[in-house]
């Protein structure tokens, strides 16, 4: 019987697996398997199983209840292994490397950063400003000027975008670096100007949470610094 692994924990963990749905329409019950001195957390494999909003929140969901009573490594979305006997082999097979970062993860937590900017407000931004961009703005403004203008506009434009998130990325890093032990920084998308984890001593993330809501504020109009957390250490298992 194929089964769904959630997390690997210590044997000393409480397991308390009472009422935590798994993944598929019709979720089975979590239950642990358990080697010499790990266990994992596993349900029945659903034969439905898919990336949808139903299946990754009963994943997350799943983790979270179980991170709450103790340190875990989270294991990616739709991690499915033949067996109880192969499950139990990797437990074996991998128990010093486990124990090891469950060790190194305990009385820590990840925090999750992303920063957002409004649209219309960088605009505003840039042209009030650049010089160039207003005159350029001027001169293109209702379909009117040269394609030349419009191009060198739009050019303008995407190059002070990019330079000002990149410079309020760094600000955001270098604020929060210092709280945290270890950090996983995504490349930034047109949707976030930054989007990084962190991992938080326990004893520090209050703090971090703080130092995040007070940068957007420092940061100004139209900046959002999100920050969610404490969460299971997911980047960093």
């Amino acid at each position: 019987m194929a089964l769904y692994v959630y997390a690997i924990t210590n044997d000393s963990h409480p397991l308390d697996l009472e009422g935590i749905k798994g993944v598929g329409a019709s979720p089975s019950e979590l239950r642990a398997v358990r080697g010499e001195s790990l266990c994992a957390v596993v349900s029945e494999a659903p034969e439905d199983l898919s990336v949808a909003r139903r299946d990754l929140e009963a994943h997350h969901e799943a983790q979270e209840r179980l991170w709450a009573d103790g340190t875990i490594l989270p294991l990616s979305f739709g991690f499915v292994a033949p067996d109880e006997e192969s499950v139990r082999a990797v437990l074996e097979e991998r128990a010093e490397a486990f124990s090891e970062r469950l060790e190194e993860l305990t009385g820590r937590a990840e925090f999750n950063v992303k920063g957002l900017q409004d649209e219309d407000a960088v605009l505003r931004t840039v042209l009030e400003e650049s010089e160039q961009a207003r005159m350029l703005n001027e001169a293109t403004r209702d379909g009117s000027g040269t394609y030349q203008d419009r191009l060198a506009l739009g050019q303008l434009v995407a190059e002070e975008v990019q330079r000002r998130q990149e410079a309020l990325a760094g600000e955001v890093l270098a604020a929060l670096r210092p709280l945290a032990l270890s950090e996983q920084v995504a490349p930034p998308s047109q949707q976030y100007f930054v989007n990084a984890s962190f991992l938080v001593e326990n004893e520090r993330g209050d703090e971090f949470a703080r130092t995040g809501r007070e940068l957007a504020e420092r940061l100004g109009e139209g900046i959002e610094v999100r920050v969610r957390g404490p969460l299971p250490p997911y980047s960093f298992s």
